[in-house]
C-alpha cells in the first residue's frame, strides 16, 4: 500500500486545454422618454432631439413618423401613414381635418423638438400642387398650435442626406431609413418610410448646425491674431512661397 501511494503521487494530471476568455459583448445603450414637464427650449438643449416627420399627400396615404436621436444613435418611436377613407374632392375638407387631428395627437404625445415636412414638388401640375400644399398648411396650423418650429425640405434634400444619392428610388429609401433606424423590418408603406426619411434629413440639418454654430463660438472666443510685425520670419518666408 505504501509502494502504491508513493506511485500514484508522481502521476502526472492529466493534460487540459486552457479555456478561451471569450469578451463580453457591449452594453447596449438604452433611450429613456424624454421628461414630459421640462419646457421644449430646455428639452433641446439637453441629451435628446426628437423630431415628428410627415409626408403630405393630395389623394393617397399622408405618411408620418417620428424619431429621436441621442447624437449619436437614432431611433423610431411610432410611424405610419393615414390613408384616405372617402375620396373625392367634396370628401376633402375632412380629408384636412383628419391629417390635422392624427398630428395634434401626436404633437401631444410625443412633444417633438421640430416637424419636418416635404415641400411641394414642383414637377406636379398645377391642382395637384394647389392640393398638396394645402395638406401642408394642416401640418404648418397643427405645429403653429404648439409653438414647434416647422422645416420644409425638397425631396432631393431628403433623399441626398439619407441615401447620399438625390434620385434613389423608394425602395433604396426604405432600406436606407431601415439601415440608419436599425429596424428589424423595412418600413411599410413607403410614404411613412419617406416621413422617416424627413425626420432624419432634419436630424443631419440641426447637427450640422449646431456644430457650425459651436465653431463660430470658439472662432470668437480665440485670442486675437498676433500684429504683424510680431510674425516670425519664417511666417514671412512661407508667404512668399505661396505667392
Amino acid at each position: 500500500m505504501v509502494g502504491q501511494a508513493s506511485s500514484l503521487s508522481y502521476l502526472k494530471p492529466p493534460h487540459t486545454s486552457p479555456k478561451k476568455l471569450w469578451p463580453r459583448p457591449p452594453c447596449r445603450r438604452t433611450l429613456s422618454a424624454v421628461p414630459q414637464s421640462s419646457s421644449i427650449g430646455e428639452k433641446t438643449n439637453g441629451k435628446f432631439f426628437r423630431v415628428l416627420g410627415v409626408d403630405p399627400a393630395a389623394a393617397g396615404a399622408t405618411g408620418y413618423g417620428v424619431v429621436e436621436s441621442d447624437g449619436r444613435r437614432c431611433r423610431m418611436l411610432r410611424f405610419g401613414a393615414l390613408r384616405a377613407t372617402r375620396k373625392g374632392p367634396e370628401h376633402f375638407p375632412a380629408r384636412l381635418r383628419e391629417i390635422h387631428a392624427m398630428l395634434a395627437e401626436l404633437i401631444e404625445e410625443f412633444q417633438p423638438h421640430g416637424v419636418a415636412v416635404e415641400s411641394v414638388f414642383t414637377a406636379l401640375n398645377m391642382k395637384t400642387a394647389l392640393r398638396l400644399a394645402e395638406v401642408r398648411g394642416v401640418v404648418l396650423l397643427a405645429a403653429a398650435q404648439r409653438d414647434i418650429p416647422v422645416s420644409s425640405y425638397s425631396p432631393r434634400e431628403v433623399k441626398s442626406s439619407v441615401a447620399g444619392y438625390g434620385n434613389a428610388d423608394k425602395q433604396q429609401m426604405q432600406l436606407m431609413v431601415r439601415a440608419l433606424l436599425n429596424m428589424s423590418e423595412t418600413p411599410e408603406p413607403a410614404d411613412a418610410a419617406d416621413a422617416l426619411a424627413v425626420a432624419l434629413c432634419h436630424i443631419q440639418a440641426a447637427q450640422f448646425r449646431a456644430r457650425l454654430d459651436a465653431g463660430r463660438d470658439s472662432a470668437n472666443d480665440s485670442p486675437a491674431p498676433a500684429p504683424r510685425s510680431a510674425r516670425s520670419r519664417t511666417d514671412f518666408s512661407r508667404i512668399s512661397l505661396l505667392r
